[in-house]
């Protein structure tokens, strides 16, 4: 089974003629490797991820051939 970035949910189907929703839905997977490069990054800067799921990040990156500089952040 592919690595997931975080749980899969509902997409709530809206019809096109009305804009209204329906009662049709359908399931959305996040799986890593599928995400986009600056989204893994932004969620590999945020302080609330887990560091479990960092680490997933960082395989991603590394297998996809970016290499990773670590920066402390500063206030300029």
């Amino acid at each position: 089974m592919p690595t997931k970035l975080r749980e899969s949910g509902k997409k709530w189907i809206k019809n096109p003629d009305t804009g209204r929703m329906t009662n049709k839905w359908k399931l959305e997977h996040h799986y890593i490797k599928t995400a986009s490069q600056k989204e893994l990054f932004e969620e590999l800067n945020k302080h609330q991820t887990k560091p479990k799921v960092k680490q997933k990040i960082r395989n991603e990156l590394t297998r996809r051939g970016i290499k990773i500089i670590k920066r402390v952040k500063t206030n300029d």
